[in-house]
């Protein structure tokens, strides 16, 4: 039966892995190893309980410094009528309580007295001490056992061990413990496009990074990862290093290849050397994904040792892992984390789940369960999910996400405001120290950022456009908002338009830069485009800002005063959604120019043609101007290391960066 490229469901798909599994005796902890008690032991599983073989403490010990007695002898003692004892031993933190003593009385509380009855300055060992309060039994004694008793429970199987877990596991009487082996697997790379990192990539090529991240996120599952060099596009070069890797590791990772191109050759690769159990799964991102199970290549003659070796099952599963960064790491959360967790006797990851309102609109393909990475933050009470670039070569979504939102199949999208659960990648915590900004693009945030992070804050920000965000400030749904909105009539910025978008809401406008905006052209201006005037030029494709951006405001705006037609312009309707947007259209020849800023187009190396000036604005809700989690922010916009740092990016200039525009 072919499987090749049917989605299947992901339930099926783990179906069928564990069953093939199963049948393999590759289901459950795959064995376990004694290891001595240390700081390396920190993060392995537990393959067997932990009982105590001592009690802890194993006498009792007095819990503080000061004099053991018997309980019964202080009775009556009082403030007023204090009692003088003749039986008494002292003892420091720690000591064994002597033979005959039920309780220490702090040595503060006591006053040491010589045979005569007057004060001592041995306070160590008197002749008398005087009390002036009575002690229950077991006052500041550690009973035998009071930590834990000879033959409990200290730990149970399966459990991960953190730093105190050692301390309890050494407290209970035992120097080694016995632990579940880590996994070894093997991440195998495969493409004629890939280039090593550090690599300067020509047209064509990409550099490999996708087994780097595999090998992180197998590490820090509690397996052992092991790299292999690339291999080029070769059906039969991939099979001999595939049955390499199978020679000493419990699962292979194969990188690439598990689409259905000339070149994907994993699917082919399974076939030849086991069982093909799974080709396509229905998820987004990731769903070429590929699983199986191959036969374990023995050992060369030279490889083979007389060290014995764990018992070893003759078959070894894979997994063939899309080769789009987003779907490569996903395939491995869904995939890879389980099956570790099961060969360590662990529970698998479990995120926390929060839920949260939508931002923004999103759509989903109807038959995939649906994996939409989002920035979070929390904006009053409302915990809020802004969704991320989409595409499953876009790795800056991987970093930028701070969680997953699941759209199951069936579901075709959501609205703006819906409520998802979010399944959190960060502590909630950082929720509350997360400001969130939606709005106009500017590369200034992605420096704010960086200083803020230094003040214990996290900017979150969502490239939408200015009257996106001015409309996410109306549904509460940001602390504040980037905005250049030229109003055509006045000529003036942002001010007209906040009657219009957040009536009754009192704002502060606080100017953060002013910069400029020209057109962003190939090295050189090959066109030699010196205006707007000449996008109208035969030839000319024009890339554009989306509807609502402030860049395309202006742009709109200084068409009409030129009587220029958006119509005459070729690419008018092409649109990206920032600045570096664009300067990426021009830079790979999408496009030979586009409306931006100097900073978009030094970034990418391409030319800047000036053309208007225009002021960057930040438009804040006076309750959260007034709060102390924007403090920070007024502070960094402020002060001059900022500043300095913007003026090192071209087009800026910072005379009026903090000045408060209107405040009502």
């Amino acid at each position: 039966m072919s499987v090749y490229l049917r989605d299947i469901p992901l339930p099926e798909a783990h179906a069928r892995l564990q069953s093939a599994l199963e049948q393999a005796g590759l289901w459950g902890r795959l064995g376990s190893e004694t290891i001595p008690l240390s700081e390396t032991a920190l993060n392995r599983v537990l393959a067997e309980p932990v009982w105590a073989k001592v009690s802890s403490p194993n006498y009792h010990a007095s819990a503080m410094d000061g004099f053991a007695v018997r309980a019964a002898d202080t009775v009556g003692a009082e403030p007023g009528a204090p009692l003088v004892l003749e039986h008494f031993t002292y003892v420091d933190t720690g000591d064994p309580l002597p033979e005959g003593f039920d309780a220490v009385i702090m040595i503060e509380n006591t006053e040491a007295l010589d045979a005569t009855g007057q004060h001592s300055g041995d306070i160590r060992s008197p002749a008398l001490i005087r009390i002036r309060a009575a002690v229950t039994p077991w006052s500041h004694v550690r009973p035998l056992g009071e930590d834990m008793v000879a033959t409990q429970l200290v730990l149970p199987a399966g459990h991960v061990l953190r730093p105190v877990d050692l301390g309890a596991i050494a407290a209970a009487g035992h120097a080694a413990i016995n632990v579940a082996r880590r996994p070894r697997v093997a991440i195998l790379p495969t493409g004629s496009e890939l280039v090593p990192i550090g690599s300067d990539p020509r047209p064509g090529d990409i550099l490999e990074f996708n087994s780097m991240v595999l090998a992180a996120q197998v590490t820090a599952w509690g397996a052992e990862a092991t790299r292999f060099p690339v291999t080029p596009d070769d059906f039969d070069a991939i099979c001999m290093r595939v049955e390499e890797a199978t020679r000493d590791h419990d699962l292979v990772l194969l990188g690439a290849g598990s689409s259905a191109g000339a070149e994907d050759f994993s699917a082919r690769v399974v076939e030849q050397l086991g069982t093909l159990l799974v080709h396509g799964v229905a998820v987004r991102p990731g769903h070429p994904v590929i699983l199986g199970v191959i036969a374990r290549s023995r050992p060369e003659r030279s490889q083979r040792t007389a060290t014995k070796r764990p018992p070893r099952s003759a078959s070894v599963p894979i997994v063939g892992v899309p080769g789009y960064p987003v779907s490569s790491a996903l395939t491995a959360e869904l995939f890879v984390e389980p099956l570790l967790a099961c060969w360590q006797g662990r529970r698998p990851r479990e995120l926390p789940v929060e839920p949260a309102c939508l931002t923004r609109k999103i759509t989903s393909p109807g038959g995939d369960d649906d994996y939409i990475r989002v920035a979070v933050g929390q904006v009053g009470e409302k915990i809020l999910a802004a969704p991320l670039a989409r595409g499953a070569g876009i790795i800056s979504s991987l970093v930028r996400a701070d969680g997953l939102v699941v759209l199951p199949r069936g579901i075709q999208g959501a609205a703006a405001g819906a409520e998802v659960d979010v399944h959190l990648y960060i502590p909630r915590a950082d929720l509350i120290r997360t400001i969130f900004c939606i709005g106009s693009h500017d590369m200034t945030l992605d420096l704010l950022a960086q200083f803020l992070a230094e003040r214990d804050r996290r900017l979150v920000s969502a490239n939408v456009g200015s009257q996106a965000g001015l409309i996410a400030l109306q549904r509460g749904e940001a602390h504040l908002a980037g905005s250049h909105l030229l109003d055509p009539e006045t000529g003036e910025y942002n001010l007209p338009y906040l009657n219009r978008y957040l009536p009754g809401i009192p704002v502060r406008l606080v100017t953060l830069v002013d910069r400029q905006q020209g057109l962003l052209v190939r090295k050189g201006n090959p066109l030699r485009l010196c205006g707007l005037e000449d996008l109208g030029r035969p030839g000319v494709r024009y890339v554009n800002r989306q509807r609502g951006a402030g860049t395309r405001v202006l742009f709109d705006y200084h068409l009409t005063l030129r009587g220029i037609p958006g119509e005459a312009i070729q690419g008018y309707n092409q649109e990206e959604y920032t600045h570096l947007g664009v300067a990426a259209a021009v830079a790979s020849g999408r496009a030979d120019c586009g409306l931006g800023i100097a900073a978009a187009a030094r970034a990418l190396d391409l030319d800047f043609v000036p053309l208007f000036k225009e002021r960057y604005d930040l438009v804040i809700p006076l309750v959260y101007a007034e709060s102390a989690l924007l403090g920070p922010l007024f502070e960094v916009i402020r002060g001059q290391s900022f500043r300095k740092a913007v003026l090192g990016m071209p087009g800026y200039e910072v005379a009026r960066m903090g000045k408060i525009i209107m405040e009502e």
